[in-house]
């Protein structure tokens, strides 16, 4: 479910994008448009981003990553050692 809210957030953050790149070029006179969308855009962002957080610190994701993977061997290699 939360990975179906990240995926459907993400597209109406690059829908926002395609928006405001529709009315810049279509309306080059007058960049009103072009300003609202991409404000919702960054607010879109922001809320994404608080989402993300408030998930990783509550447990709902965990981090799996090249970084992670290697701080988890490392972690694996000094259990090793210590026993």
């Amino acid at each position: 479910m939360l990975k179906i809210l990240i995926i459907l957030v993400f597209l109406s953050i690059v829908a926002s994008l395609g928006i405001a790149l529709f009315h810049l070029i279509r309306n080059k006179e007058s960049s009103e448009k072009t300003v609202k969308a991409l404000t919702y855009r960054i607010s879109i962002s922001l809320a994404l981003f608080i989402l993300l957080t408030i998930a990783l610190m509550s447990g709902l994701i965990q981090p799996a990553g090249i970084g992670m993977q290697m701080q988890l061997q490392k972690e694996k290699i000094a259990e090793q050692q210590n026993n």
